[in-house]
């Protein structure tokens, strides 16, 4: 029969401890997973979760000298952080209910049991193991029990739901960047995709090219404020992210906007508009604050090799000087963001222009010397590519 004994400190402090863990915890599971996210919204677990976690991996990989390695070793972070975030979850509801249960154990039992003993009672009932060597002593706590079993299957059924959710936004931003492979180079350069765009088509086709990517543009917006964790994943290709597709986009709509000759600008205007609030609002979920000047992207020299690139490319502007202008204003209302977030997930911006040619990621290909096959340099025509 169970035996009440009077209420003191160590019971109160550990029911409150808890019932404050198990709550918090609840709070950002639901706050994470179910509810989409805000900007500049209140700081979470898992906010901090990631902040932390991010700051010692980026060191880490910093240290790291060569690219294709680093790239590789950060493509790790999302998968591994993932996975504990859901051990991190788990294991604090696991730590709250055997507090409840040692405050149930203190409240009304002669011989209280020991902490250890409730945590492994707790973890078994978490994940619904049933082995039955202990169980609890009290109706307290056979009723902590019932509630956090039931919680042990939400929270599975929550990870079944969530896991493929997460890659099936990440597979779809994915097609578009592979896609740019073909259209703007590898990596991918405003400059590039406005000469290929030019010489395969007229006009429509590069508005129906922008139109694609406004919607690209709203739907990176829309996954990435929910699901934060989609920014640190990255591409498959080491020269390729989603960052400098975005980049892209936004350098190509401002060499329209600034006044290039025979292309429309009123898709390259919606364009623009949505992906400089997809750069905004993701800038701010991680950069919350102004980090300072940012370096130049468009150097007067860059700007008149950038010139003859596309007057070779028969785009031609009437007033270079006005040109340079009007596009320096452009890039002022993007730039910044997109420094500030390159610098915070360690992705590199692309310029508007290589200055040596670059080869396709298509272009290579391991057995080609071994098969004694014609290159793919020597089946395409570039200038109509």
């Amino acid at each position: 029969m169970e035996q009440y004994v009077v209420l003191g400190p160590p019971v109160l402090f550990s029911a409150l401890g808890g019932l404050a863990l198990v709550a918090m915890i609840l709070w950002d599971a639901f706050g994470t997973v179910l509810v989409p996210r805000r900007i500049g919204g209140r700081n979470r677990l898992t906010r901090v979760f990631y902040r932390v976690s991010w700051r010692i991996w980026r060191n880490i990989a910093r240290r790291i000298g060569r690219p294709s390695r680093r790239e590789s070793f950060l493509g790790y972070f999302a998968p591994l952080s993932l996975l504990l975030l859901l051990a991190f979850w788990a294991l604090g509801l696991i730590l709250g209910f055997a507090l409840l249960q040692w405050a149930a154990s203190l409240a009304r039992e002669s011989h209280p049991r020991d902490f250890a003993t409730l945590l492994y009672l707790s973890g078994e009932t978490f994940f619904t193991l049933g082995f039955g060597d202990v169980t609890p002593g009290t109706g307290a706590g056979r009723l902590f029990s019932v509630i956090e079993a039931g919680m042990g299957f939400a929270f599975l059924g929550t990870v079944i739901g969530y896991l493929p959710t997460m890659y099936s936004f990440f597979s779809q931003r994915e097609i578009e960047i592979s896609l740019l492979d073909g259209r703007a180079g590898s990596p991918p350069t405003s400059a590039e995709w406005l000469r290929r765009a030019a010489t395969s088509g007229s006009g429509e086709h590069v508005g129906a090219l922008l139109r694609e990517w406004e919607r690209w543009s709203a739907q990176l917006l829309e996954t990435h404020i929910s699901y934060p964790l989609l920014a640190y994943y990255r591409s498959q290709h080491s020269n390729q992210s989603w960052l400098a597709s975005l980049t892209v986009m936004l350098d190509t709509c401002a060499l329209i906007l600034a006044g290039l000759e025979g292309l429309r600008a009123e898709q390259a205007q919606l364009t623009f508009a949505m992906a400089r609030h997809a750069m905004v609002d993701i800038t701010q979920s991680f950069v919350p604050r102004y980090p300072g000047p940012s370096p130049g992207r468009l150097p007067h020299e860059e700007f008149e090799r950038l010139m003859e690139h596309l007057e070779h490319s028969h785009l031609r502007t009437s007033d270079p000087a006005q040109f340079e202008r009007r596009l320096a204003e452009l890039r002022l209302q993007y730039e910044p963001y997109a420094h500030a977030l390159a610098s915070s997930l360690l992705m590199e911006l692309p310029p508007f222009l290589h200055r040596t040619p670059r080869r396709d990621n298509w272009r290579g290909a391991p057995w080609d010397k071994l098969l004694g096959t014609a290159t793919p340099t020597t089946i395409w025509n570039d200038d109509h590519f």
